[in-house]
């Protein structure tokens, strides 16, 4: 049995969270004051706490690792990870996916197709994530922050390289 605790109610569940959550995004300086105490996770309101708590609570269970599903086709495109089926595959190379909207992102790796355009400078782009990170050029945000040194960057790969060449021992 899990209790979610928001500091004005609770909630009760009897089923393991999905890892993988949106809402978490530990790089970011957010005061996260609701926490779920079934996994410790921590959010910046009530309301993505509750939509977190769904997962605990889902009918949607694998029987596999009794991870828990908003819905069923979420369930499904899971399972398939314990099988290692691969149903959809791209016609010009051959690799195989799980799930329809990674083989739609993979296949733009073969043509031209950028279709995320940046609106301020009018670069463009195959992905939407590279447009997000794209975005940071221009509003100076840099959420990456190194605990050691307090060096900012605005991608995710920059930090990492810092602290291998910087703070490696």
């Amino acid at each position: 049995m899990y209790v979610y605790s928001t500091g004005e109610s609770s909630i009760e569940s009897n089923c393991e969270a999905d890892s993988n959550d949106a809402t978490e995004h530990p790089h970011d300086d957010k005061p996260r004051p609701y926490q779920c105490t079934a996994c410790d996770k921590r959010f910046p309101s009530q309301k993505y706490l509750t939509k977190h708590a769904i997962l605990h609570s889902s009918r949607y269970q694998c029987s596999e690792c009794g991870k828990c599903f908003r819905s069923k086709q979420h369930l499904t495109v899971h399972s398939r990870s314990h099988s290692g089926e691969r149903q959809l595959e791209c016609t010009v190379c051959g690799k195989q996916f799980r799930q329809l909207s990674h083989l739609i992102k993979h296949r733009r790796t073969h043509s031209a197709e950028k279709p995320f355009e940046c609106y301020l400078c009018e670069k463009a782009f195959n992905q939407i994530e590279a447009l997000h990170c794209h975005l940071r050029v221009h509003t100076g945000d840099k959420p990456y922050k190194c605990l050691q040194c307090d060096k900012a960057f605005n991608q995710s790969g920059h930090l990492q390289k810092h602290k291998r060449h910087v703070h490696s021992n």
